[in-house]
């Protein structure tokens, strides 16, 4: 049995739910990758440089067994390289499920060798996305109790750096 487990996503920033994940994930398999993936039709706030530095930085304290990569292209593709059959998703609401669901039975229908384990956060965290924090941060609110203290940080930074460049914007004039 291979026991390496890839955890990917966008972690656009990573919150105390992924990292909730990755600690249960470390309790099932030797080692767990945390690929962070290229996807600009998300529309990230930091670059895939800034969450992997990130992410290094809030799992150091866990286990010589995270590692943290990037990767682009079919997640399949990832996998085999990195000899694993295990995909980590997270599932914090039914309102996911069908999507995961969906990708799961795709992958399994490209590769049948590969498996996606599903697996739900403590329900102290099941209601956070990073697309929540980021919205109530740029509003002004404190998420401290769901992002660990370097990404709160990181994210006022961004957000008020990225306000600053859209008043700039605003204020150029047209003739």
């Amino acid at each position: 049995m291979k026991n390496i487990a890839i955890y990917p996503g966008s972690f656009d920033p990573i919150t105390y739910g992924h990292l909730d994940l990755i600690k249960r994930a470390l309790g099932i398999f030797d080692r767990v990758i945390v690929a962070v993936s290229h996807n600009p039709s998300k529309g990230v706030l930091f670059s895939v440089k800034e969450r992997i530095e990130m992410i290094k930085r809030v799992t150091q304290g866990l286990n010589k067994s995270v590692s943290v990569e990037d990767f682009d292209g079919l997640l399949l593709d990832y996998v085999k390289r990195k000899d694993s059959a295990v995909i980590i998703r997270g599932l914090r609401m039914i309102s996911d499920f069908e999507y995961e669901f969906q990708m799961a039975l795709t992958n399994r229908k490209l590769d049948d060798s590969v498996e996606t384990i599903f697996m739900m956060p403590n329900e102290s965290f099941s209601y956070l996305s990073s697309k929540l924090i980021k919205e109530v941060v740029s509003l002004g609110a404190d998420v401290r109790e769901f992002v660990p203290p370097l990404v709160q940080q990181r994210l006022k930074e961004k957000l008020a750096s990225s306000s600053k460049n859209t008043r700039r914007i605003k204020n150029v004039r047209c003739k």
